[in-house]
């Protein structure tokens, strides 16, 4: 993980590798942004010029690197684009800072420590710069870089690259105590999804349902979060149809994991649900050709809850959080279900399976039925669910429903808030007919149409009376396999995660009712 230190000391003095500024796409050009004052005065106040000749515009995400003039202490300055000038009050988007700041650490990988001077108004600024860098620098080398045995002795070869080591952000104080809580919020909210993109990164073949819940066993140690594993054996017992239904052809059998994180002057509980299939294959309902590449992501909502609530510990939010990580191994075998098996849910209902690959539906239908029982204040459920949704959003926003109205808006206004894209969904009440079933309770398949809306019909039904809740589905921005941008890495991306942190902390400040 890289270092995040907070420091006083100007542009011009500063010891590092490099120096990042920001410019903005003014009307006439490129301008440069509040922050970078000492940088443009060793420049002869030509810095815009120099970086115009040099191509630059101030464009989001636009990076320049240029050799640093002899008046500062680093030899490399990167200039990074935060898009137009702003026209109110001068101040920068969060997500604006948030995005340049990533793209400003990965452009500065395998470097030992930079400089951030961007504009830094407030704490809030400086902890959505803090964010992006720590984001932005992140890179998933575990499987990289070992030794070759057919090189000649002597002879290393050369591994990745590593993720930039220290940011300093400049324009800070660091014994002030809110800008202190902000970087510690920042360094916390991060380690945390970057441990989320981790093991959504991770190959099935070191992933599975029971080394996943070893990982949350051991995190759980470290943190002081009660952790429960319930095994084969144990959801037999108590008639886990769903999970054993999807988990049953596959050699590494399905887990239910409950995380349980308390504090002492809790009002509130939030319970989150995730979607944990390790590897969907699609079951019987084999995927085609082309799409079962990177169905190793397809546990991204469970990382996602997992993240979330060692994120609320580590923060020592004042709300009682219950993180539930359904997890499975979606595959075809002769033990594994069929189309038109009928399967007794936790909660009593019996399901017709139309199509086996609408398999994380069944999974989160007996672990919402669970949570239920607990009867928290609200629940919410986060899931690479349907490529519905991908159809509907798109690759970088991810959908919300919700059984209330008030909770879908306070969630929707939540991840705009911390910079996750989404979208309010409904939930037609037409469209549940669509899943009757001659032979069960109901079908896991309905309609073709509006197919993320059905999923998240059928998961409604398995949420107890009375609790407040609201289904993510993260298909589209949960795995990135484009180049990375801003912030944003290719492969795992930890979507949610910050919007179940803010979600958390909004609960345990009495804002959400």
């Amino acid at each position: 993980m890289t270092a995040l230190t907070l420091s006083t000391a100007g542009a011009a003095t500063l010891r590092a590798d490099a120096l990042v500024v920001g410019i903005a796409k003014g009307a006439k050009g490129p301008v440069v942004a509040p922050g970078a004052e000492a940088v443009d005065k060793a420049f002869d106040g030509k810095l815009a010029t120099v970086l115009e000749t040099l191509g630059a515009a101030g464009a989001e995400g636009e990076v320049t690197k240029l050799p640093a003039p002899s008046g500062l202490k680093v030899p490399v300055v990167v200039a990074v684009g935060l898009g137009p000038v702003p026209e109110k009050d001068g101040a920068y988007d969060a997500e604006a800072l948030r995005r340049a700041a990533g793209s400003a650490a990965r452009a500065l990988n395998g470097s030992k420590k930079a400089g951030f001077a961007l504009p830094t108004e407030s704490t809030e600024d400086a902890e959505a710069i803090a964010e992006g860098a720590l984001l932005g620098a992140y890179s998933f080398t575990a499987y990289q870089g070992g030794e070759n045995k057919l090189a000649p002795k002597g002879k290393k070869d050369n591994g990745p690259k590593l993720p930039l080591a220290e940011v300093v952000l400049l324009g800070t104080k660091p014994r002030d105590k809110a800008f202190k809580a902000a970087a510690e919020r920042a360094t916390a909210v991060v380690e945390e999804i970057n441990r989320a993109r981790d093991l959504i990164n991770t190959p099935p073949n070191d992933l599975y349902p029971e080394s996943f819940a070893a990982v949350a066993t051991a995190a759980g140690k470290e943190h002081g979060i009660k952790v429960q594993v319930l095994d084969e054996k144990a959801l037999v017992k108590g008639g886990f149809g769903g999970l054993l239904g999807v988990g049953q052809g596959s050699t590494h059998g399905p887990r239910l994991v409950r995380l349980g994180y308390t504090h002492p002057k809790a009002e509130k509980t939030l319970a989150l649900v995730g979607k944990g299939i390790t590897y969907d294959s699609g079951g019987i309902s084999l995927k085609p050709a082309g799409h079962n590449e990177t169905m190793k992501c397809d546990m991204s909502g469970a990382a996602a809850v997992f993240a979330a609530v060692v994120a609320a510990s580590r923060l020592g939010l004042q709300v009682n959080v219950t993180g539930w990580l359904a997890l499975a191994e979606n595959m075809p075998s002769g033990n594994a279900t069929r189309p038109g098996d009928v399967l007794h849910m936790y909660s009593g209902k019996t399901v017709e399976v139309l199509n086996t690959d609408a398999e994380g539906r069944l999974v989160l239908a007996d672990a919402l039925t669970r949570a239920s029982e607990e009867n928290p204040d609200a629940i919410v459920d986060v899931a690479t669910l349907t490529g519905a949704m991908v159809l509907a959003l798109g690759n970088r926003t991810f959908g919300v429903m919700a059984n209330d109205d008030a909770f879908r808006t306070a969630i929707h206004e939540i991840a705009e808030e911390v910079g996750e894209a989404s979208w309010p969904m409904p939930l037609p009440a037409d469209l549940r007919k669509g899943m009757d079933s001659p032979t069960a309770d109901i079908a896991n398949m309905g309609e073709r149409m509006g197919g993320g809306l059905v999923a998240g019909l059928f998961l409604q039904e398995f949420v107890g009376e009375g609790i407040a809740w609201a289904h993510l589905d993260i298909a589209g921005p949960a795995f990135h396999e484009g180049a990375p941008y801003g912030y944003t890495p290719k492969g795992g991306t930890g979507s949610a995660v910050r919007t179940l942190v803010k979600l958390a902390e909004r609960t345990a400040a009495g804002d959400l009712g």
